[in-house]
Protein backbone atom coordinates (compact mmCIF):
# COMPACT_ATOMS: atom_id res chain seq x y z
CA UNK A 1 0.00 0.00 0.00
CA UNK A 2 1.46 3.15 -1.17
CA UNK A 3 -1.30 5.93 -1.33
CA UNK A 4 -0.10 8.94 0.91
CA UNK A 5 -3.89 9.27 1.90
CA UNK A 6 -4.54 5.29 2.93
CA UNK A 7 -1.53 5.26 5.04
CA UNK A 8 -2.36 8.70 6.98
CA UNK A 9 -5.35 7.33 7.80
CA UNK A 10 -3.34 3.82 8.88
CA UNK A 11 -1.23 5.90 10.71
CA UNK A 12 -3.89 7.79 12.83
CA UNK A 13 -6.25 5.23 13.10
CA UNK A 14 -4.25 4.08 16.71
CA UNK A 15 -4.48 7.88 17.94
CA UNK A 16 -8.33 7.83 16.84
CA UNK A 17 -8.74 4.77 18.93
CA UNK A 18 -7.49 6.73 22.08
CA UNK A 19 -8.99 9.44 20.89
CA UNK A 20 -12.80 7.96 20.72
CA UNK A 21 -12.74 5.69 23.78
CA UNK A 22 -11.19 8.42 26.27
CA UNK A 23 -13.15 11.41 24.96
CA UNK A 24 -16.25 9.77 23.26
CA UNK A 25 -16.81 6.74 25.18
CA UNK A 26 -14.93 8.22 28.30
CA UNK A 27 -13.20 5.30 29.30
CA UNK A 28 -10.50 5.14 31.77
CA UNK A 29 -6.96 5.36 29.99
CA UNK A 30 -6.17 2.38 32.18
CA UNK A 31 -8.50 0.55 29.70
CA UNK A 32 -8.40 3.10 26.81
CA UNK A 33 -4.52 2.60 26.02
CA UNK A 34 -3.81 -1.13 26.09
CA UNK A 35 -6.74 -0.91 23.40
CA UNK A 36 -4.68 1.91 21.83
CA UNK A 37 -1.25 -0.06 22.05
CA UNK A 38 -2.92 -2.87 20.37
CA UNK A 39 -3.89 -1.35 17.45
CA UNK A 40 -0.52 0.50 17.16
CA UNK A 41 0.95 -3.06 16.85
CA UNK A 42 -1.84 -4.40 14.42
CA UNK A 43 -0.92 -1.27 11.88
CA UNK A 44 2.64 -1.77 12.84
CA UNK A 45 3.13 -5.20 11.59
CA UNK A 46 0.21 -5.41 9.23
CA UNK A 47 0.67 -2.38 7.45
CA UNK A 48 4.30 -0.64 8.02
CA UNK A 49 5.96 -4.63 8.00
CA UNK A 50 7.77 -4.04 11.48
CA UNK A 51 8.82 -7.47 12.53
CA UNK A 52 8.23 -9.05 16.05
CA UNK A 53 11.78 -8.05 17.29
CA UNK A 54 11.24 -4.04 16.08
CA UNK A 55 7.64 -4.03 17.82
CA UNK A 56 9.06 -5.95 21.26
CA UNK A 57 12.30 -3.51 21.38
CA UNK A 58 10.10 -0.31 21.22
CA UNK A 59 7.53 -1.68 23.59
CA UNK A 60 10.44 -2.04 25.96
CA UNK A 61 11.80 1.10 25.60
CA UNK A 62 8.19 2.64 26.14
CA UNK A 63 8.55 0.57 29.13
CA UNK A 64 11.54 2.30 30.12
CA UNK A 65 10.54 5.53 30.11
CA UNK A 66 7.02 5.02 31.82
CA UNK A 67 9.16 3.78 34.62
CA UNK A 68 11.06 7.28 34.36
CA UNK A 69 7.64 9.06 34.72
CA UNK A 70 6.41 7.10 37.37
CA UNK A 71 9.51 8.11 39.25
CA UNK A 72 8.87 11.41 38.71
CA UNK A 73 4.88 10.97 39.84
CA UNK A 74 6.45 9.32 43.18
CA UNK A 75 8.36 11.90 43.86
CA UNK A 76 5.90 14.66 43.62
CA UNK A 77 3.05 12.65 45.92
CA UNK A 78 5.71 12.19 48.80
CA UNK A 79 6.45 15.23 47.81
CA UNK A 80 2.80 16.47 49.04
CA UNK A 81 2.37 13.57 51.52
CA UNK A 82 5.09 15.06 53.39
CA UNK A 83 3.97 18.27 53.55
CA UNK A 84 0.10 17.34 54.44
CA UNK A 85 2.45 14.63 57.28
CA UNK A 86 4.10 17.76 58.97
CA UNK A 87 1.48 20.23 58.82
CA UNK A 88 3.28 22.71 56.14
CA UNK A 89 0.75 22.53 53.69
CA UNK A 90 -1.77 24.09 56.25
CA UNK A 91 0.82 27.38 56.42
CA UNK A 92 1.55 27.36 53.04
CA UNK A 93 -3.04 27.63 52.37
CA UNK A 94 -2.58 30.32 55.13
CA UNK A 95 -0.32 31.57 53.02
CA UNK A 96 -1.85 32.22 50.12
CA UNK A 97 -5.33 33.16 51.18
CA UNK A 98 -3.53 36.09 52.92
CA UNK A 99 -2.65 37.26 49.78
CA UNK A 100 -6.18 36.57 48.09
CA UNK A 101 -8.69 33.99 49.39
CA UNK A 102 -10.30 34.29 45.65
CA UNK A 103 -9.04 31.19 43.59
CA UNK A 104 -9.16 32.85 40.65
CA UNK A 105 -6.05 34.78 41.40
CA UNK A 106 -4.57 31.12 43.69
CA UNK A 107 -5.14 29.60 39.96
CA UNK A 108 -3.18 32.20 37.92
CA UNK A 109 -0.10 32.95 40.90
CA UNK A 110 0.21 29.34 41.39
CA UNK A 111 -0.34 27.65 38.11
CA UNK A 112 0.96 30.20 35.84
CA UNK A 113 3.76 32.02 37.35
CA UNK A 114 4.89 29.37 39.58
CA UNK A 115 4.42 26.74 37.27
CA UNK A 116 5.99 28.61 34.63
CA UNK A 117 8.84 29.18 36.76
CA UNK A 118 9.16 25.08 37.66
CA UNK A 119 8.44 24.31 33.82
CA UNK A 120 11.61 26.54 32.73
CA UNK A 121 14.02 24.90 35.52
CA UNK A 122 12.55 20.87 35.05
CA UNK A 123 10.18 20.56 32.40
CA UNK A 124 8.47 16.92 31.45
CA UNK A 125 5.29 17.65 32.87
CA UNK A 126 6.64 18.61 36.07
CA UNK A 127 5.02 21.58 36.64
CA UNK A 128 1.41 19.96 36.63
CA UNK A 129 3.05 17.45 39.08
CA UNK A 130 3.92 20.19 41.28
CA UNK A 131 0.89 22.53 40.72
CA UNK A 132 -2.02 19.85 41.28
CA UNK A 133 -1.21 18.22 44.68
CA UNK A 134 -0.28 22.10 46.04
CA UNK A 135 -4.05 23.32 44.18
CA UNK A 136 -5.78 20.54 46.01
CA UNK A 137 -3.89 21.54 49.58
CA UNK A 138 -5.57 24.61 49.21
CA UNK A 139 -8.97 23.20 48.87
CA UNK A 140 -9.74 23.33 45.01
CA UNK A 141 -11.72 19.82 43.63
CA UNK A 142 -9.36 17.41 42.28
CA UNK A 143 -10.18 17.99 38.67
CA UNK A 144 -10.15 21.68 38.43
CA UNK A 145 -6.45 21.59 40.21
CA UNK A 146 -5.36 18.96 37.50
CA UNK A 147 -7.06 21.48 34.67
CA UNK A 148 -4.87 24.24 36.40
CA UNK A 149 -2.07 22.08 35.87
CA UNK A 150 -2.35 21.17 32.73
CA UNK A 151 -3.71 24.38 30.95
CA UNK A 152 -0.16 26.30 32.10
CA UNK A 153 1.63 23.43 30.42
CA UNK A 154 1.58 25.72 27.15
CA UNK A 155 3.16 28.80 26.95
CA UNK A 156 6.19 27.86 28.72
CA UNK A 157 6.62 24.63 27.55
CA UNK A 158 8.74 25.32 24.57
CA UNK A 159 11.51 26.99 26.84
CA UNK A 160 11.14 24.32 29.97
CA UNK A 161 14.11 22.43 31.42
CA UNK A 162 16.70 25.07 30.42
CA UNK A 163 15.28 25.50 27.08
CA UNK A 164 15.57 21.66 26.07
CA UNK A 165 12.71 21.78 23.45
CA UNK A 166 14.93 24.50 21.43
CA UNK A 167 18.21 23.18 22.65
CA UNK A 168 18.08 19.61 21.99
CA UNK A 169 14.50 19.34 20.27
CA UNK A 170 15.33 21.82 17.08
CA UNK A 171 18.92 21.40 17.75
CA UNK A 172 19.16 18.07 17.02
CA UNK A 173 16.34 17.57 15.08
CA UNK A 174 17.48 20.32 12.29
CA UNK A 175 21.64 19.04 13.02
CA UNK A 176 23.41 17.74 9.93
CA UNK A 177 21.06 18.52 7.36
CA UNK A 178 22.59 19.67 3.74
CA UNK A 179 19.62 22.62 3.29
CA UNK A 180 19.81 23.93 7.04
CA UNK A 181 23.55 23.92 7.45
CA UNK A 182 23.39 26.29 3.77
CA UNK A 183 20.31 28.28 5.73
CA UNK A 184 22.45 29.17 8.35
CA UNK A 185 25.66 29.67 6.38
CA UNK A 186 23.36 32.31 4.56
CA UNK A 187 22.15 33.97 7.53
CA UNK A 188 25.70 34.03 8.54
CA UNK A 189 25.26 32.49 12.19
CA UNK A 190 26.25 28.98 13.55
CA UNK A 191 24.02 26.37 15.20
CA UNK A 192 23.83 28.11 18.56
CA UNK A 193 22.75 31.45 16.63
CA UNK A 194 20.36 30.03 14.50
CA UNK A 195 19.27 28.53 18.01
CA UNK A 196 18.79 31.87 19.33
CA UNK A 197 16.93 33.51 16.29
CA UNK A 198 14.39 30.64 16.45
CA UNK A 199 14.27 30.57 19.82
CA UNK A 200 13.25 34.40 19.80
CA UNK A 201 10.88 33.56 17.25
CA UNK A 202 8.97 31.42 19.44
CA UNK A 203 9.28 33.57 22.35
CA UNK A 204 7.25 35.93 20.29
CA UNK A 205 4.55 34.00 19.19
CA UNK A 206 3.99 32.57 22.86
CA UNK A 207 3.68 36.11 24.10
CA UNK A 208 0.74 36.96 21.34
CA UNK A 209 -0.86 33.38 22.07
CA UNK A 210 -0.08 32.95 25.41
CA UNK A 211 -1.41 36.21 26.80
CA UNK A 212 -4.69 35.40 26.90
CA UNK A 213 -3.81 31.57 28.69
CA UNK A 214 -4.82 33.19 32.05
CA UNK A 215 -8.00 34.48 30.94
CA UNK A 216 -8.36 31.17 29.68
CA UNK A 217 -7.67 29.45 32.52
CA UNK A 218 -9.81 31.29 34.96
CA UNK A 219 -12.72 31.09 32.64
CA UNK A 220 -12.69 27.48 32.51
CA UNK A 221 -12.17 27.40 36.34
CA UNK A 222 -15.36 29.14 36.89
CA UNK A 223 -17.15 28.01 34.47
CA UNK A 224 -16.30 24.57 34.57
CA UNK A 225 -16.64 24.39 38.51
CA UNK A 226 -19.01 27.30 39.00
CA UNK A 227 -21.79 27.05 36.42
CA UNK A 228 -20.46 30.72 35.50
CA UNK A 229 -17.95 31.80 32.94
CA UNK A 230 -18.40 35.24 33.72
CA UNK A 231 -16.92 34.93 37.02
CA UNK A 232 -14.07 34.53 34.99
CA UNK A 233 -14.05 36.99 33.20
CA UNK A 234 -14.70 39.52 35.94
CA UNK A 235 -10.87 39.19 36.80
CA UNK A 236 -9.53 40.48 33.05
CA UNK A 237 -7.47 42.74 33.79
CA UNK A 238 -6.01 40.72 36.36
CA UNK A 239 -5.28 38.21 34.64
CA UNK A 240 -3.47 40.05 31.50
CA UNK A 241 -1.15 41.38 34.07
CA UNK A 242 -0.10 38.36 35.29
CA UNK A 243 0.30 37.29 31.63
CA UNK A 244 2.40 40.13 30.57
CA UNK A 245 4.68 39.88 33.93
CA UNK A 246 5.61 36.62 32.93
CA UNK A 247 5.34 36.90 28.42
CA UNK A 248 7.35 39.88 28.48
CA UNK A 249 10.30 39.31 30.51
CA UNK A 250 10.08 35.85 28.61
CA UNK A 251 10.47 37.64 25.24
CA UNK A 252 13.55 39.89 26.80
CA UNK A 253 15.05 36.96 28.30
CA UNK A 254 15.21 35.35 24.30
CA UNK A 255 16.74 38.41 22.71
CA UNK A 256 19.48 38.46 25.64
CA UNK A 257 20.48 35.03 26.80
CA UNK A 258 19.11 33.10 24.57
CA UNK A 259 16.47 30.01 24.40
CA UNK A 260 17.85 28.37 28.18
CA UNK A 261 15.67 30.84 30.24
CA UNK A 262 12.69 32.27 28.80
CA UNK A 263 10.52 30.77 31.45
CA UNK A 264 12.70 29.82 34.34
CA UNK A 265 13.24 33.49 34.79
CA UNK A 266 10.35 34.77 32.91
CA UNK A 267 8.32 32.83 35.84
CA UNK A 268 10.47 33.84 38.50
CA UNK A 269 10.27 38.08 37.50
CA UNK A 270 6.68 37.64 37.05
CA UNK A 271 5.94 35.31 40.45
CA UNK A 272 8.06 38.10 42.40
CA UNK A 273 6.21 40.91 40.63
CA UNK A 274 2.59 39.88 40.76
CA UNK A 275 3.03 38.53 44.43
CA UNK A 276 4.10 42.01 45.17
CA UNK A 277 1.77 43.85 43.65
CA UNK A 278 -1.42 41.43 44.74
CA UNK A 279 -0.30 41.95 48.47
CA UNK A 280 -1.01 45.72 47.92
CA UNK A 281 -4.28 45.18 45.96
CA UNK A 282 -3.15 45.86 42.64
CA UNK A 283 -5.88 44.54 40.17
CA UNK A 284 -7.06 42.54 42.89
CA UNK A 285 -11.10 41.63 42.59
CA UNK A 286 -13.51 43.55 44.95
CA UNK A 287 -15.51 40.17 45.22
CA UNK A 288 -13.87 36.89 46.48
CA UNK A 289 -14.77 33.85 44.24
CA UNK A 290 -14.82 30.48 45.56
CA UNK A 291 -15.56 26.83 44.81
CA UNK A 292 -19.65 25.51 45.99
CA UNK A 293 -19.79 23.98 49.00
CA UNK A 294 -18.44 20.56 48.95
CA UNK A 295 -21.52 18.69 49.22
CA UNK A 296 -22.89 20.55 46.01
CA UNK A 297 -19.61 19.37 43.93
CA UNK A 298 -20.17 16.97 41.57
CA UNK A 299 -19.12 13.11 42.56
CA UNK A 300 -16.56 13.23 39.14
CA UNK A 301 -14.49 15.90 40.51
CA UNK A 302 -13.22 14.39 43.56
CA UNK A 303 -10.34 11.68 43.46
CA UNK A 304 -9.23 9.09 46.14
CA UNK A 305 -7.07 11.62 47.94
CA UNK A 306 -7.74 14.11 50.14
CA UNK A 307 -5.06 16.53 50.98
CA UNK A 308 -7.01 19.72 52.39
CA UNK A 309 -4.47 20.99 54.39
CA UNK A 310 -7.20 22.56 56.94
CA UNK A 311 -7.50 18.94 58.14
CA UNK A 312 -4.22 18.99 60.23
CA UNK A 313 -5.83 20.79 63.65
CA UNK A 314 -3.93 23.85 64.95
CA UNK A 315 -0.86 23.14 62.56
CA UNK A 316 1.30 26.04 63.05
CA UNK A 317 4.60 26.76 60.99
CA UNK A 318 6.57 29.54 59.86
CA UNK A 319 5.74 30.48 56.50
CA UNK A 320 9.69 30.17 54.94
CA UNK A 321 10.00 27.02 56.80
CA UNK A 322 6.93 25.67 55.31
CA UNK A 323 7.45 26.65 52.15
CA UNK A 324 11.44 25.60 52.06
CA UNK A 325 10.89 22.40 50.32
CA UNK A 326 9.58 23.62 47.48
CA UNK A 327 12.36 26.61 47.53
CA UNK A 328 15.01 23.57 47.82
CA UNK A 329 13.32 21.60 44.68
CA UNK A 330 13.45 25.24 42.56
CA UNK A 331 17.21 25.58 43.50
CA UNK A 332 17.84 22.45 43.39
CA UNK A 333 16.32 21.99 39.79
CA UNK A 334 17.94 25.42 38.72
CA UNK A 335 21.73 24.10 39.75
CA UNK A 336 21.09 20.46 38.32
CA UNK A 337 20.63 21.82 35.32
CA UNK A 338 22.29 24.81 34.85
CA UNK A 339 25.80 24.10 36.42
CA UNK A 340 27.19 22.46 33.97
CA UNK A 341 30.28 20.40 36.38
CA UNK A 342 26.99 19.32 38.46
CA UNK A 343 24.80 18.79 35.23
CA UNK A 344 27.22 16.49 33.38
CA UNK A 345 27.74 14.14 36.66
CA UNK A 346 23.98 13.41 37.36
CA UNK A 347 23.24 12.88 33.42
CA UNK A 348 26.26 10.34 33.74
CA UNK A 349 24.61 8.28 36.49
CA UNK A 350 22.72 5.84 33.67
CA UNK A 351 20.26 2.40 33.78
CA UNK A 352 19.00 0.78 30.92
CA UNK A 353 19.43 -0.91 27.84
CA UNK A 354 21.78 0.12 24.67
CA UNK A 355 20.55 -2.26 21.92
CA UNK A 356 17.37 -3.91 22.77
CA UNK A 357 17.04 -7.28 20.86
CA UNK A 358 19.51 -6.45 18.62
CA UNK A 359 17.55 -3.48 17.12
CA UNK A 360 19.42 -0.67 17.43
CA UNK A 361 16.09 0.92 19.90
CA UNK A 362 18.23 1.75 23.31
CA UNK A 363 16.64 3.55 26.10
CA UNK A 364 18.42 4.73 29.53
CA UNK A 365 16.94 6.60 32.53
CA UNK A 366 19.27 9.08 34.46
CA UNK A 367 18.15 7.97 37.72
CA UNK A 368 19.67 10.85 40.04
CA UNK A 369 19.04 13.57 37.22
CA UNK A 370 15.69 12.83 36.75
CA UNK A 371 13.15 15.14 39.02
CA UNK A 372 11.88 12.38 40.87
CA UNK A 373 15.42 11.98 42.46
CA UNK A 374 15.12 16.02 43.44
CA UNK A 375 11.93 15.56 45.07
CA UNK A 376 12.88 12.88 46.95
CA UNK A 377 15.74 14.58 48.13
CA UNK A 378 13.81 17.36 49.10
CA UNK A 379 11.59 15.40 50.99
CA UNK A 380 14.94 14.01 53.26
CA UNK A 381 15.83 17.19 53.58
CA UNK A 382 12.12 18.39 55.02
CA UNK A 383 12.62 15.57 57.47
CA UNK A 384 14.89 17.44 59.37
CA UNK A 385 14.11 20.91 58.77
CA UNK A 386 10.12 20.46 59.37
CA UNK A 387 11.26 17.76 62.69
CA UNK A 388 8.90 15.02 61.32
CA UNK A 389 8.44 11.88 63.50
CA UNK A 390 9.35 8.91 61.99
CA UNK A 391 5.78 7.95 62.18
CA UNK A 392 4.69 10.87 59.96
CA UNK A 393 7.94 9.76 57.75
CA UNK A 394 6.98 6.10 57.00
CA UNK A 395 2.89 7.38 56.39
CA UNK A 396 3.66 9.76 53.63
CA UNK A 397 6.00 6.77 52.15
CA UNK A 398 2.69 4.21 52.20
CA UNK A 399 0.87 6.51 51.17
CA UNK A 400 2.56 8.09 47.99
CA UNK A 401 3.45 4.32 46.94
CA UNK A 402 -0.05 3.15 47.15
CA UNK A 403 -1.17 6.42 45.20
CA UNK A 404 1.34 5.54 41.76
CA UNK A 405 -0.08 2.24 41.81
CA UNK A 406 -3.08 3.86 40.07
CA UNK A 407 -1.32 5.46 36.99
CA UNK A 408 0.89 2.22 36.54
CA UNK A 409 -1.49 0.65 34.32
CA UNK A 410 -2.41 3.51 31.50
CA UNK A 411 1.49 4.60 31.37
CA UNK A 412 2.92 1.19 30.79
CA UNK A 413 0.69 1.03 27.91
CA UNK A 414 0.49 4.47 26.85
CA UNK A 415 4.73 4.95 26.47
CA UNK A 416 4.67 1.83 24.54
CA UNK A 417 2.36 3.00 21.91
CA UNK A 418 4.05 5.56 21.41
CA UNK A 419 7.89 4.37 21.07
CA UNK A 420 5.78 1.89 18.48
CA UNK A 421 4.81 4.69 16.49
CA UNK A 422 7.80 6.88 16.63
CA UNK A 423 9.84 3.37 15.87
CA UNK A 424 7.94 2.96 12.78
CA UNK A 425 10.35 4.80 10.28
CA UNK A 426 12.43 2.85 7.36
CA UNK A 427 15.24 1.89 9.40
CA UNK A 428 12.63 -0.38 11.55
CA UNK A 429 9.94 -1.88 8.68
CA UNK A 430 10.37 -3.43 5.81
CA UNK A 431 8.20 -1.42 3.88
CA UNK A 432 9.97 1.48 3.59
CA UNK A 433 7.80 3.57 4.52
CA UNK A 434 8.37 7.03 6.82
CA UNK A 435 7.46 6.54 10.74
CA UNK A 436 3.44 6.63 11.47
CA UNK A 437 3.97 10.67 12.40
CA UNK A 438 6.02 11.34 9.45
CA UNK A 439 3.40 9.61 7.18
CA UNK A 440 0.52 11.97 8.88
CA UNK A 441 2.66 15.24 8.29
CA UNK A 442 3.55 14.17 4.56
CA UNK A 443 -0.47 14.05 4.09
CA UNK A 444 -1.36 17.07 5.54
CA UNK A 445 1.24 18.78 3.50
CA UNK A 446 -0.23 17.79 0.63
CA UNK A 447 -3.34 18.70 1.25
CA UNK A 448 -2.40 22.24 2.02
CA UNK A 449 0.20 23.33 0.01
CA UNK A 450 1.03 27.10 0.15
CA UNK A 451 -1.46 27.38 3.57
CA UNK A 452 1.18 25.23 5.11
CA UNK A 453 2.08 27.94 8.08
CA UNK A 454 -2.11 27.65 8.80
CA UNK A 455 -1.01 23.76 10.07
CA UNK A 456 2.72 23.78 11.13
CA UNK A 457 1.40 24.43 14.76
CA UNK A 458 -1.20 21.38 14.29
CA UNK A 459 1.46 19.24 13.42
CA UNK A 460 3.56 19.97 16.58
CA UNK A 461 0.47 19.73 18.61
CA UNK A 462 0.28 15.98 16.90
CA UNK A 463 3.44 14.92 17.91
CA UNK A 464 3.30 16.13 21.22
CA UNK A 465 0.12 14.34 22.26
CA UNK A 466 1.71 11.25 20.33
CA UNK A 467 5.09 11.46 22.18
CA UNK A 468 3.73 13.32 25.00
CA UNK A 469 6.89 15.80 24.69
CA UNK A 470 7.63 19.51 23.14
CA UNK A 471 11.28 18.26 22.89
CA UNK A 472 10.47 14.95 21.51
CA UNK A 473 7.86 16.46 18.48
CA UNK A 474 10.35 19.10 17.58
CA UNK A 475 13.31 16.07 17.12
CA UNK A 476 10.45 14.15 14.94
CA UNK A 477 9.04 17.18 12.84
CA UNK A 478 11.27 20.36 12.92
CA UNK A 479 13.15 19.05 9.95
CA UNK A 480 9.96 18.24 8.44
CA UNK A 481 8.99 21.84 8.75
CA UNK A 482 12.16 23.43 7.42
CA UNK A 483 11.85 21.47 4.54
CA UNK A 484 8.04 22.19 3.37
CA UNK A 485 8.20 25.61 4.74
CA UNK A 486 11.75 25.56 1.95
CA UNK A 487 9.52 23.93 -1.01
CA UNK A 488 6.78 26.51 -0.47
CA UNK A 489 9.47 29.40 -0.15
CA UNK A 490 8.12 30.66 2.95
CA UNK A 491 10.36 31.14 6.19
CA UNK A 492 11.80 28.65 7.32
CA UNK A 493 12.54 29.82 11.08
CA UNK A 494 9.01 30.99 11.35
CA UNK A 495 7.73 27.42 10.43
CA UNK A 496 10.01 25.99 12.51
CA UNK A 497 8.92 28.29 15.02
CA UNK A 498 5.33 27.58 14.45
CA UNK A 499 6.53 23.49 14.45
CA UNK A 500 7.59 24.28 18.40
CA UNK A 501 4.65 26.44 19.46
CA UNK A 502 1.98 24.26 18.39
CA UNK A 503 4.38 20.60 19.72
CA UNK A 504 3.89 22.90 23.10
CA UNK A 505 0.27 23.97 22.97
CA UNK A 506 -0.36 20.04 22.47
CA UNK A 507 0.71 19.18 26.44
CA UNK A 508 -2.10 20.36 26.90
CA UNK A 509 -3.71 17.38 25.83
CA UNK A 510 -0.76 14.73 25.65
CA UNK A 511 -2.23 11.70 27.66
CA UNK A 512 0.29 10.61 29.85
CA UNK A 513 0.72 14.17 31.20
CA UNK A 514 -2.75 14.11 31.62
CA UNK A 515 -2.44 10.52 33.38
CA UNK A 516 0.60 12.20 35.30
CA UNK A 517 -1.25 14.99 37.12
CA UNK A 518 -3.78 13.22 37.50
CA UNK A 519 -2.64 10.39 39.95
CA UNK A 520 -0.54 12.68 42.06
CA UNK A 521 -4.37 14.12 43.17
CA UNK A 522 -5.40 11.01 43.80
CA UNK A 523 -7.97 11.59 40.26
CA UNK A 524 -7.93 8.08 37.60
CA UNK A 525 -10.22 7.10 35.27
CA UNK A 526 -10.95 10.69 34.82
CA UNK A 527 -8.60 12.03 32.32
CA UNK A 528 -11.47 11.73 28.97
CA UNK A 529 -13.41 14.57 30.82
CA UNK A 530 -9.72 16.47 31.36
CA UNK A 531 -8.94 16.25 27.96
CA UNK A 532 -12.36 17.66 26.86
CA UNK A 533 -11.38 20.64 28.85
CA UNK A 534 -8.07 21.33 27.73
CA UNK A 535 -8.66 20.69 24.43
CA UNK A 536 -10.31 24.15 24.44
CA UNK A 537 -7.28 26.07 24.78
CA UNK A 538 -5.25 23.64 22.21
CA UNK A 539 -7.62 24.49 19.28
CA UNK A 540 -7.13 28.31 20.54
CA UNK A 541 -3.48 28.43 20.35
CA UNK A 542 -2.99 26.38 17.21
CA UNK A 543 -5.41 28.13 15.30
CA UNK A 544 -4.20 31.80 16.64
CA UNK A 545 -0.84 29.96 15.96
CA UNK A 546 -0.77 29.28 12.45
CA UNK A 547 -2.89 32.65 11.81
CA UNK A 548 -0.09 34.61 12.94
CA UNK A 549 2.77 32.40 11.53
CA UNK A 550 0.69 32.95 7.99
CA UNK A 551 0.54 36.51 8.13
CA UNK A 552 4.30 36.77 9.53
CA UNK A 553 5.20 35.31 6.71
CA UNK A 554 2.70 36.56 4.14
CA UNK A 555 2.19 39.91 5.46
CA UNK A 556 -1.71 41.43 6.51
CA UNK A 557 -3.96 41.27 3.53
CA UNK A 558 -6.94 39.17 1.81
CA UNK A 559 -5.40 36.15 2.47
CA UNK A 560 -5.94 33.02 4.31
CA UNK A 561 -4.27 34.04 7.43
CA UNK A 562 -5.28 37.66 8.23
CA UNK A 563 -9.46 35.93 7.67
CA UNK A 564 -8.55 33.11 10.16
CA UNK A 565 -6.81 35.66 12.65
CA UNK A 566 -10.27 38.24 11.81
CA UNK A 567 -12.82 34.78 12.34
CA UNK A 568 -10.89 34.15 15.51
CA UNK A 569 -11.28 37.49 16.70
CA UNK A 570 -14.83 37.77 15.93
CA UNK A 571 -15.56 34.38 17.81
CA UNK A 572 -13.56 35.61 20.82
CA UNK A 573 -15.43 39.16 21.16
CA UNK A 574 -18.71 36.80 20.44
CA UNK A 575 -18.12 34.22 23.62
CA UNK A 576 -16.99 37.12 25.62
CA UNK A 577 -20.36 39.33 25.00
CA UNK A 578 -22.31 35.99 25.21
CA UNK A 579 -20.83 35.61 28.66
CA UNK A 580 -20.66 39.48 29.80
CA UNK A 581 -24.47 38.87 29.62
CA UNK A 582 -24.65 35.53 32.15
CA UNK A 583 -26.71 36.41 34.66
CA UNK A 584 -26.97 34.62 38.18
CA UNK A 585 -29.32 32.30 37.00
CA UNK A 586 -28.07 31.05 33.70
CA UNK A 587 -25.76 28.57 35.70
CA UNK A 588 -24.47 25.61 33.83
CA UNK A 589 -23.86 21.87 34.39
CA UNK A 590 -20.83 21.16 36.30
CA UNK A 591 -17.51 19.64 34.89
CA UNK A 592 -17.92 15.75 34.26
CA UNK A 593 -21.74 15.33 34.71
CA UNK A 594 -24.31 16.17 37.62
CA UNK A 595 -23.84 17.21 41.52
CA UNK A 596 -24.20 15.15 44.89
CA UNK A 597 -25.68 16.21 47.79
Amino acid sequence: MDNLALLSLAALAPILVVAVLLVGLRWPAKYAMPVGFAAAVIVGALVWGMDAAVLAAASVEGLVIAIGLLYIIFGALLLLQTLTASGALATIRAGFTTVSADRRVQAIIIGWLFGSFIEGASGFGTPAAVVAPLLLALGFPAMAAVMVGLVIQSTPVSFGAAGTPVLTGLGQGLAGDGAVEARIGVLGLDMPGYLQVLGLQVASIHAVVGTLIPLFLVCMLTGFFGGRFVDGLKVWPFAIYAALAMTVPSVTVAAVLGPEFPSLLGGLIGLALVMFTSSRGFLMPKDIWDFPPRERWSDRWTGNLEADASTVAGAKMNIWLAWSPYVIVAVLLVLTRTVEPVTDFLTGVTIGFDDILATGIGESLQVVYLPGFIFIVACLITYGLQRMRPAQIAQSWRIAGSQLAGAAVALLFALPLVRILINSGPDYNSTGFSSMPITLAEGASALTGSAWPLLAPWIGALGAFIAGSNTVSNLTFSLFQFATAEHIGASQETVVATQAVGGAAGNMITVHNVVAASATVGLLGREGDLIRMTIIPTVYYCLFAGGLSFVLINGVGLNAGTALLVALAVVLVAIVVRIARQTPSDRLTPAGGTTTG
